[in-house]
């Protein structure tokens, strides 16, 4: 039997005019919305572009429970999203692609709470076994996984692109993960990095800002 996902009132307030679909593991057939400015109907646009159903449809194959959030996209990027909402910088993992500049040119993809900063240049770097790296343009994001910068999820990547995931991400009770498109965010518990192929937590991807204060400099 499969139960409907609760719908936090405290993270979606209706005086947000947020959208969600409250979604069942596995099936998407129940839409509430949570705005009184108006009632979806079946004539209302889709919530979703090719790629956000994309990765939607990956998440329903992994198997877990989440929501779906409509943002708008002059929103999208984390520290507008966070302001406007109210979604605290702590839940809110970004997905960064870093690129090394070596031949083969490789790549990763990295999820990191807001409220740090990926440690590029040392652990980032060393974990992926190359002498120099750097973030990848915002044509090669574009090119490895078919989202936008401010949209890039961690779902439905392509499983030859490892996925790098910090500790403290899975510390959390929940995450508000980009859809795909820079109209959609997904809240969701981290455990589904436990299931997304080509996966690694790995410990110190991302410092916080007391810990760059004293951290060794890199080499």
């Amino acid at each position: 039997m499969v139960s409907l996902v609760a719908v936090s009132a405290r993270l979606l307030p209706a005086a947000r005019h947020y959208c969600i679909r409250a979604v069942v593991t596995g099936t998407m057939d129940r839409t509430r919305e949570l705005s009184a400015a108006r009632t979806m109907t079946p004539a209302d646009p889709p919530l979703t572009d090719d790629t956000s159903t994309a990765v939607l449809a990956a998440l329903q194959g992994l198997g877990v429970a989440f929501e779906t959030l409509e943002c708008d996209p002059a929103l999208a990027d984390t520290a507008d999203f966070c302001r406007h909402y109210d979604v605290p910088l702590a839940n809110s993992a970004n997905v960064i692609v870093v690129a090394g500049k070596s031949e083969p040119r490789q790549y990763a993809a990295c999820v990191l709470l807001a409220d740090t900063r990926l440690d590029v240049n040392k652990r980032v770097r060393k974990t992926m076994g190359v002498r120099r790296i750097s973030f990848a343009s915002a044509e090669e994001t574009r090119m490895l996984t078919g989202m936008e910068i401010g949209g890039v999820t961690a779902l439905g990547l392509p499983e030859s692109l490892p996925l790098w995931v910090d500790q403290r991400v899975m510390g959390c009770d929940y995450i508000i993960l980009g859809g795909g498109s820079r109209s959609l965010k997904l809240k969701l518990s981290p455990e589904v990095f436990h299931r997304t192929p080509n996966t690694t937590v790995v410990e110190g991807l991302a410092l916080a800002p007391d810990e760059e204060k004293i951290s060794p400099e890199n080499d």
